[in-house]
């Protein structure tokens, strides 16, 4: 019997700032382990990687989270197809970008859309409830997965079901905001589901209700995608086309206004992961209801969520329903009723001018990592991670020399015209100006410590003169 695989499609873009300090815009959320050892996109890409029910996955980022996410689904899906968004214009253009991709080999291509940062931990459930969805979908519905209600949320978007289509999907009869309490309740007890953001439809079905009622983001989804070129691994979008498109989710741009929306009911555990209290509702938790991660001990404390990154002690005593986040640079300390005032928070903190409130002490690059130590006036300590066969770029500095002295592993380091083997508690001295690069030619992680000393010590005095990865001076 021929089987209809279904493409996924990840959405793998947004920023998560309700989850800070973890999260933040230089590494989201759903690139981090926030529930469990997998980040929550490896997780959303080790749900659809069946491949005698999935094809490979079509995952749309940001440009600047282009490597992490080739890293992270090197393993799980080393089909996929990355697509890079040249500007955030939200959910509807990346859906219609993708819907287009897909449609120039398979118009009639199942696609089921899903957010990288959700958390869905029976994932054999899940796929079962894409094989009762794929029916419908295939006959012209846009199929939503309903999530049956454990409580009367506030900050989830209801359903509304209405007639049955076939033996399990019902046409919507209604799509309802984020309610209070009350009305939340009253929701609940007459049957109606949470709105999960998660879509099965065919790729034509979707782009023809684009062209109804938004028909500028299905041009500039089209045209974008038409003047998309390769770069490495990588789908870049048209930024010119692309930019065009009006900026809209999916829900206001066409569910909220097709008359093919259909949803399926759904009893899996489903969370967004929205919230820190969302994250310790989601997580095992000890008999004192407490989440503990990382390097924590607690005294009479109790439903609570205690995480400590990078091995920092962090202790309670005496708490209830209190969240403590600690990483290297920063500490969140709230109540777990107020957890969705965190992004107001990190407002707060981008308004004071405050680096914090957006990136990490340790940046992120293709090669691996780098992070700041120490900083003074006219030095910086960083302690830098090369992966094995990575190399960075052959670069210069006008205001700084270098100082490197490998602590693991073997390091190949060119400066000017030298080539030399750098090995543990040996180092190298590279002058201002030399033209120089560094490289892992071992099987095993290079770790050294960097010291700069000069007059001017940011980033943006790297000139790069090659590069494998094709990066601009910041990037």
């Amino acid at each position: 019997m021929t089987t209809t695989l279904i493409t996924p499609v990840i959405l793998c873009g947004g920023a998560g700032t309700r989850l800070w300090p973890l999260s933040r815009e230089s590494m989201p959320k759903q690139f981090v382990e926030l529930v469990g050892p997998q980040s929550t996109f490896q997780q959303a890409l080790a749900r659809v990687t069946d491949p005698e029910q999935f094809a490979p996955p079509v995952i749309i980022t940001n440009a600047d989270f282009r490597f992490v996410v080739a890293e992270q689904a090197r393993e799980s899906a080393p089909g996929a197809r990355i697509v890079l968004e040249p500007a955030r214009r939200d959910s509807a253009p990346a859906i219609a970008a993708c819907a287009e991709l897909v449609a120039l080999t398979d118009p009639a291509a199942p696609l089921l859309v899903l957010a990288a940062d959700h958390v869905v931990p029976d994932a054999a459930e899940f796929r079962a409830a894409c094989r009762r969805a794929l029916p419908a979908a295939l006959t012209g519905m846009i199929v939503t997965f309903g999530i049956t209600p454990t409580h009367p949320a506030t900050s989830y978007g209801y359903i509304r079901r209405g007639e049955l289509v076939d033996e399990a999907v019902h046409k919507v009869a209604a799509f309802v905001e984020k309610p209070d309490a009350e009305t939340a309740g009253r929701y609940v007890a007459e049957g109606y589901l949470w709105n999960s953001g998660n879509f099965l439809f065919r790729a034509d079905t979707m782009l023809r209700e684009f062209d109804r009622f938004e028909p500028a983001i299905k041009q500039a989804a089209k045209d974008a995608v038409d003047g998309s070129v390769k770069d490495l691994d990588f789908i870049r979008l048209d930024e010119k086309s692309f930019s065009l498109a009006p900026r809209k989710s999916v829900d206001y741009a066409v569910m909220e206004r097709t008359d093919v929306a259909a949803v399926l009911p759904t009893i899996y555990q489903w969370s967004d992961v929205g919230s820190w209290d969302a994250v310790h509702e989601i997580s095992e938790r000890d008999s004192d209801g407490n989440v503990r991660v990382g390097a924590t001990e607690v005294l009479d404390t109790r439903n609570s969520l205690v995480r400590s990154e990078d091995s920092i002690l962090t202790t309670a005593i005496g708490l209830d329903d209190i969240i403590i986040v600690t990483t290297p640079d920063a500490v969140l300390v709230a109540s777990r009723s107020k957890a969705e005032q965190v992004k107001a928070l990190v407002e707060r903190l981008k308004s004071h001018g405050r680096q914090e409130a957006v990136t990490h002490r340790r940046i992120y690059r293709p090669w691996g990592y780098y992070q700041s130590a120490d900083l003074g006036s006219r030095y910086q300590v960083k302690r830098i991670g090369v992966k094995p066969g990575a190399r960075l770029s052959l670069q210069k500095h006008f205001h700084r020399s270098e100082h490197w002295v490998v602590v693991r592993g073997t390091a190949e380091v060119t400066v000017d015209d030298k080539v030399l083997l750098v090995h543990e508690n040996e180092s190298v001295y590279v002058p201002i100006g030399a033209v120089h690069r560094l490289s892992n030619p071992g099987k095993i992680p290079l770790e050294l410590i960097e010291v700069q000393v000069g007059s001017y010590l940011g980033e943006d005095d790297i000139v790069r003169l090659e590069d494998v990865y094709r990066r601009s001076t910041t990037d």
